[in-house]
């Protein structure tokens, strides 16, 4: 689902205009849709979740296509979605967490976006899923192991992203929001020959 973001006071979005999308990553719990919605307003572009845009597409829940097709037929239908989510004007796009372990839309992201794994503690991640439905991937008799399991074999594909920011349980959401826009200044910063993620504008 797109969001558009609410209106900002001038100046309030940081004098920064978004060039280039972000894609957010990580696992179930990161804060990817919690923070990214916060990063659109900060940046007065529209926020975007790719597991609802596939809800829209498929005209089911997510754990209703799990249990109909299986993760493998999933997969496929978030590589389309995220492929053609990626030819919009810059936005903040949040994915799922098995998203960027696919090779193909990893590939996709990295040539049309600049990618940001939020990365956080097993601990901290359980601690903010745990009990809520919807998570197909956690039905198992001990969930927590299980999302264990996830990190320890996704972790090594997060890391390929352009960015990685820490999140932390002591860390707001504004808080955050400012770590992910510094992140991105600075990998800009380090990579002068490539297009700009964000353009900084004159006060």
């Amino acid at each position: 689902m797109i969001e558009r973001p609410r209106p900002v006071a001038d100046g309030e979005n940081g004098n920064y205009r978004l060039l280039r999308t972000i894609v957010l990553v990580g696992l179930m719990g990161a804060g990817k849709t919690s923070v990214g919605k916060r990063v659109a307003a900060r940046l007065g572009v529209p926020f975007i979740d790719s597991d609802s845009e596939i809800e829209i597409a498929a005209g089911m829940t997510i754990p209703e296509i799990f249990a109909s097709y299986g993760e493998p037929d999933f997969r496929d239908g978030e590589r389309k979605v995220i492929a053609r989510l990626l030819t919009r004007p810059p936005c903040i796009l949040a994915t799922g967490g098995g998203a960027f372990i696919e090779a193909q839309t990893r590939a996709e992201i990295k040539e049309h976006a600049t990618s940001v794994w939020l990365r956080a503690e097993v601990e901290t991640l359980w601690q903010r899923v745990r009990g809520k439905p919807g998570r197909p991937l956690l039905d198992a008799p001990n969930p927590r192991a299980k999302l264990e399991a996830l990190n320890d074999l996704r972790a090594p594909f997060y890391a390929l992203a352009d960015v990685t920011v820490d999140s932390t349980r002591d860390a707001s959401h504004e808080k955050m929001t400012d770590r992910i826009i510094e992140a991105v200044l600075r990998h800009d910063a380090g990579h002068a020959g490539q297009a700009p993620t964000l353009e900084v504008l004159e006060k």
